[in-house]
């Protein structure tokens, strides 16, 4: 795996070495920004099918998002907005739990789901009897975590993420946060950059440290060790970040526009999903650098994909309605 050189990566000078010669970043005073237009990488637009999927296909709608909670894995659908949520086999008409828009994100909180509205301005509570209840999140929720029993939301629209009944300013497009260690952790996606939150400074929660995360970074997730694993969609990329504090540890090339990420934590599997092959593949992520275990065709356009670490089934949502794929390993 290729590492970095370098680790001191701290104030706002973060990464101003590696960004010399980037006149777009030093133009606008920000080291962490390298276009002149900040554009998010978005998932690939995938190919035709060249295989059959592996696994058993659902039929469904456009999914933007789905979660394994509990018994349930639930998937995020446009049309209608709402959450559908089957057993974990998914045999048998799902549960429909009414959105009053599209959610691109669901979080487990227990057996429960979490589904910010940006749209709406709210985030929907889903419980697994496919009963919901709103709460009113002004600033476009995009993204919800929780750690040490407060609720983090993430507020793209108002460029801040809330941490309980206090927030924190200073990411100008806080679109996913993670909780790793307990330390949380933000992705920037235009800016492709990720940043840790100090939630326990005794003057209240604040921004801590920045660092890019390479081209286009698009998705972020927790694993057991204490860090941040994130994909570069741009630049074909698995990093993976220490967190307090924050150091990139490793980057490991990727090819074929990586872009859902899940983490099985029985098995150290990291899944990611590859929207330019239709493919999914996992890696061993418990030692000094990945390792390929697996590797499946899939639905088009793979964009989301979740896994059940008691069975490790792995469920992969369509984008362009498709399907959800499930994949028994």
């Amino acid at each position: 795996m290729r590492r970095l050189a370098a680790a001191v990566l701290t104030g706002t000078a973060l990464l101003s070495g590696s960004l010399s010669g980037c006149s777009a970043g030093e133009d606008s005073g920000d080291p962490l920004q390298i276009a002149t237009t900040l554009e998010p990488a978005r998932p690939a637009v995938s190919p035709p099918q060249s295989g059959s999927p592996a696994g058993v296909v659902v039929p469904l709608g456009a999914a933007t998002a789905v979660a394994v909670a509990g018994d349930r894995v639930a998937v995020a659908v446009a049309e209608p907005p709402s959450v559908l949520l089957y057993p974990l086999d998914a045999q048998g008409p799902p549960l429909v739990a009414p959105l009053p828009g599209v959610a691109e994100r669901l979080t487990a909180v227990g057996d429960a789901l979490e589904a910010p509205v940006p749209g709406s301005g709210v985030v929907v509570t889903v419980r697994p009897d496919g009963s919901t209840a709103e709460r009113k999140v002004d600033g476009g929720p995009v993204d919800v975590a929780v750690a040490a029993g407060r609720t983090l939301v993430a507020r793209r629209d108002a460029r801040l993420v809330d941490v309980g009944d206090r927030a924190v300013t200073g990411v100008s497009s806080p679109d996913r946060v993670v909780v790793a260690d307990g330390h949380a952790v933000v992705l920037d996606r235009p800016r492709s950059a990720v940043f840790d939150v100090v939630a326990d400074d005794p003057e209240g929660p604040r921004l801590g440290a920045g660092l890019r995360a390479g081209d286009g970074a698009t998705s972020i997730v927790a694993d057991r060790f204490g860090r941040v694993l994130a994909v570069d969609t741009r630049g074909g990329e698995l990093m993976a970040f220490s967190v307090a504090p924050l150091i990139m540890r490793q980057r490991y090339p990727v090819p074929g526009a990586p872009y859902g990420l899940a983490y099985d934590e029985r098995r150290d599997l990291v899944w990611v999903t590859l929207t330019e092959l239709n493919q999914v593949v996992a890696f061993d992520v418990a030692g000094g650098e990945p390792v390929e275990r697996h590797r499946f065709a899939t639905v088009g356009q793979p964009d989301s994909v979740a896994v059940d670490p008691g069975s490790g089934r792995v469920f992969v949502a369509s984008g362009n309605g498709q399907g959800m794929q499930v994949i028994g390993t």
